[in-house]
């Protein structure tokens, strides 16, 4: 009875904080869905319109959305494939092949995520500004993998630590060689935990906004939240419902690829359960 008394308040708390989680996607439809005519703050709360895909249609006309939507799809998804090959690398040589200080070189990678990113966007801006990185796909290629992979390494480093050693040393009595043994065993083995890296990086890439502000101004180059953020400005001439709908337009891909990669999401959670 008090087992069942229990479960029954565990559910009522976490349909209660699943529904306050919930609000803010209750009011970005709702108001992403009124016509610009219609709109009024004061009626925020109050859902009174069927515009939303007319909105959607709207902002990708009045935006460019699809320039900046075709880089975003090629920076979310070529960082995130380098970066977790480099993660993983480095904490196959570092667990596997027993670097020599190895740990300090783990602690070298994984340092530059102790500093806050806007300590380094002013040099940044002036290195990519004399190096004609500046405003192109190559050099937001770069830094979205730089930032990439020190998450990546902590990531793939904690799950080789998982696998027994007995597994490396048996494939050397084989015969196999380093390479092998880390793209026919390690990487396999580590599917699940590359995905879910792949996963966060992608999802962290496509929401960035900092650098895209920083290092980018064209819209066949900066990636598409800092386009939406752009339709916000005083010159973006969008109304609020608009850019609401926008919004919606642009967290879609994020939400279709976790729902249709969660399994592998939730299993690469477990560091070492493979």
């Amino acid at each position: 009875m008090a087992s069942t008394a229990s479960r029954a308040w565990r559910t009522a708390v976490l349909v209660f904080f699943g529904l306050i989680w919930l609000l803010p996607v209750y009011l970005l439809v709702i108001n992403a869905s009124k016509s610009p005519q219609a709109y009024d703050s004061r009626q925020s709360w109050i859902p009174n319109g069927t515009d939303l895909i007319s909105n959607m249609v709207e902002a990708w006309n009045l935006s460019n959305l699809g320039d900046s939507l075709t880089s975003t799809v090629i920076y979310s998804i070529v960082s995130p494939v380098i970066a977790v090959l480099v993660g993983a690398g480095a904490g196959f040589a570092i667990v596997a092949l027993g670097l020599k200080h190895g740990f300090w070189w783990f602690v070298f990678i994984f340092g530059g995520t102790v500093f806050p990113l806007q300590m380094v966007l002013l040099p940044l801006f002036d290195g990519y500004s004399r190096t004609g990185l500046f405003d192109t796909q190559l050099g937001m290629i770069l830094v979205y993998t730089a930032i990439s992979i020190p998450f990546s390494a902590f990531v793939m480093r904690n799950f080789f630590t998982g696998i027994a050693h007995n597994v490396f040393e048996a494939a050397v009595v084989d015969g196999a060689s380093s390479w092998r043994i880390f793209f026919r065993l390690y990487l396999p083995m580590a599917s699940s935990a590359l995905i879910a890296v792949f996963i966060l990086q992608a999802t962290f890439i496509w929401n960035d906004l900092l650098l895209g502000l920083t290092l980018s101004q064209s819209d066949n180059v900066r990636p598409i939240v800092t386009t939406l953020a752009g339709m916000q400005s005083t010159y973006g001439g969008a109304q609020l419902s608009t850019v609401l709908a926008a919004g919606i337009l642009v967290s879609l891909p994020t939400v279709v690829l976790f729902l249709f990669t969660q399994k592998f999401f939730s299993r690469g959670l477990a560091l070492g359960q493979y």
